[in-house]
């Protein structure tokens, strides 16, 4: 029977001929890299409220920051407003 091969193996082969990487922890990495890329636009929204919270930051400061963040992120979304951004966390 032929082996099943997931359509990353190719690069978890890769990672570990060119990194110091055993075969679970380069798995390890890609999946981590491809939920890092699955993140909406809300999550981020929501996660980066919270870690900034958490710093001391006020929403004046904090939505200001994600409003920043948010062109640089790998898939850019549309430019949001503090008011949309405070909607994403408050609803």
């Amino acid at each position: 029977m032929p082996e099943h091969r997931t359509s990353y193996e190719d690069l978890i082969d890769h990672l570990v001929r060119t990194t110091s990487l055993h075969r679970g922890e380069a798995s390890r990495v890609v999946l981590d890299v491809l939920a890092y890329f699955d993140e909406t636009t809300e999550e981020y929204v929501r996660r980066r409220h919270r870690e900034l919270q958490v710093k001391g930051l006020v929403n004046t400061e904090i939505f200001e920051r994600i409003g920043e963040e948010l062109p640089h992120r790998a898939v850019a979304p549309a430019a949001l407003s503090q008011r949309q951004l405070r909607r994403i966390v408050y609803g």
